[in-house]
């Protein structure tokens, strides 16, 4: 497993060096003012006041999106070196005040110290965790009692449209890929990712005592990051099957009493 976070790690360092310059994630435009945020999470989610983790937060920029919409506090973790120096230097340059540690998702409760009003994880975040029922009982270890995990993530019926497993059967998936971005097709890198069923999901969050407050399906992505999409709608991108749309992304609010 040690040998599957370290292939993860280098995948990622590659992949934020590539991603700090694509219009996909529009550096320039976020330290203009601009939000990196979705409408999925923007109309779901009130952050004013809460203090709020960020898993796997990639370079920081919907971290600190959530802290100019008004959070008390914002703290980001990633795997990824890299990642992690360019989210410290973004916040500064941005003039943002935010914590970024790197580590391990799954040791999130012993890089941080404090317990947190919200947990939030999104977009491409699960496929990377070997082990949902340790993930779920970090995230639960996280949260200040009454406290909320939020939750937005592409469907796992997309992923078996794109040739993966969609039930989990415990077996990494090791391959050598690019990224998603615009400048990125030619670069390739090893990463490993486990596939995970709705099931599979909702009953790790059930299992760490997290209740599960709301549960929404949405036809569209907010990102155009797979092949096969179309935008019908501006920001929004579908795949159809037989002329019908296809789930792709899911979120949910699951409570720690």
């Amino acid at each position: 497993m040690e040998d599957f976070l370290a292939l993860n790690r280098d995948g990622w360092d590659t992949r934020t060096e590539l991603h700090l310059e694509s219009d996909f994630y529009d550096l320039p435009g976020f330290l203009a003012g601009n939000t990196s945020l979705r409408e999925i999470e923007l109309a779901e989610l009130d952050v004013r006041g809460k203090h709020l983790l960020h898993l796997q937060c990639h370079f920081g920029l919907d971290t600190l999106s959530w802290k100019r919409r008004g959070a008390a506090s914002v703290t980001g973790l990633d795997l990824s070196p890299k990642a992690i120096a360019a989210a410290r230097q973004i916040a500064a340059q941005a003039d943002l005040d935010a914590s970024f540690i790197c580590g391990d998702v799954l040791q999130a409760r012993t890089l941080v110290t404090a317990e947190f009003d919200l947990v939030f994880v999104s977009y491409g975040a699960l496929l990377w965790l070997p082990d949902l029922a340790a993930w779920a009982q970090t995230v639960a270890a996280c949260l200040k009692s009454g406290g909320m995990l939020y939750l937005a993530e592409f469907h796992p019926a997309k992923a078996l449209l794109d040739g993966y497993d969609y039930f989990h059967t415990g077996l990494a998936e090791v391959e050598e890929d690019g990224s998603y971005t615009e400048n990125s097709r030619d670069t390739k890198s090893t990463l490993v990712s486990w596939s995970h069923d709705l099931g599979a999901i909702l009953s790790a969050l059930l299992a760490a005592g997290l209740v599960v407050e709301a549960f929404r399906e949405h036809d569209f992505s907010p990102y155009n990051c797979f092949a096969n999409l179309i935008e019908e709608e501006p920001g929004r991108y579908r795949q159809r099957l037989n002329g019908k749309a296809v789930p792709m992304v899911f979120s949910l609010q699951a409570r720690k009493p």
